[in-house]
């Protein structure tokens, strides 16, 4: 049976989901929002722990998206077109939104790998996301967020993952923890920065590896340089002196991946 159509901006769900948006509300609740249907559909499949769905019959328009509504487990929320407006991050809302917990994952819990990515204290949630994107397909297996920075669950990163962030481990923890378990692991890590030992085509990679990336506008401190086993350049030859990080990532990734 279906549940009740919600037609209020003012339902407590509606609320919840609203304040999702927010920060605070995320740390507080170990919640996070995932909208659109392919994202949507692959949190879904990956098997996170799913606390609603909410979502629009009239907006809703693919067969896709209606299978996948039939498929779930439990009976989604269904809620006016109004109220999806409400909820929405975009002009154009695909109609479906999840509300979904929290993962925390400790470093100590992380597989044995072949290559994965660090990025140190990343400032912006876009990167973040696209970086997983790029990871996903050339087959990376984790991601280790260090010394804070881009919140995990912002809206931005989740979009800009395009579902990839609930098929790779991502490990948040400080630089020195993770250079210690990297050392005792026998993991190669591979820095980055202008004044770099060698350019990125002459490097051949020792598994397993990490690639270890700065923030974007300090890049990585003398300390996190030394504590890499070899830095990486790549040749600048316009007026700019970076990339930026995403793209950095995406083309040291299919160098050193053989993707």
């Amino acid at each position: 049976m279906q549940k009740p159509l919600i037609t209020s901006p003012s339902n407590p769900l509606i609320k919840q989901a609203r304040a999702l948006r927010q920060k605070k509300a995320r740390n507080e609740s170990g919640l996070f929002l995932v909208e659109g249907i392919h994202p949507v559909g692959e949190v879904v499949e990956a098997g996170w722990e799913v606390e609603s769905i909410l979502y629009a019959s009239g907006v809703l328009t693919s067969p896709f998206a209606h299978d996948l509504i039939s498929r779930f487990a439990f009976k989604p929320q269904p809620v006016t077109a109004q109220v999806m407006e409400s909820l929405a991050d975009k002009e154009n809302p695909q109609g479906i939104i999840a509300i979904v917990r929290q993962k925390k994952m400790r470093i100590k819990d992380v597989e044995p790998f072949k290559y994965a990515v660090a990025l140190v204290a990343p400032q912006d949630p876009g990167n973040v996301g696209t970086i997983l994107r790029s990871m996903d397909a050339v087959g990376a297996a984790a991601l280790f967020l260090l010394d804070g920075g881009v919140e995990l669950y912002h809206p931005t990163v989740v979009r800009a993952s395009m579902g990839t962030l609930f098929w790779k481990p991502v490990i948040q923890t400080s630089f020195e923890e993770f250079a210690e378990w990297a050392q005792m692991g026998q993991y190669q890590l591979i820095g980055t920065s202008a004044k770099a030992d060698v350019e990125y085509q002459t490097l051949v990679p020792k598994n397993p590896w990490v690639l270890v990336l700065g923030n974007e506008q300090k890049g990585l401190s003398a300390s996190q340089t030394a504590a890499c086993d070899v830095t990486v350049s790549l040749p600048m030859q316009g007026r700019v002196s970076s990339l930026n990080l995403a793209v950095a990532a995406g083309v040291l990734l299919y160098q050193y991946s053989g993707a």
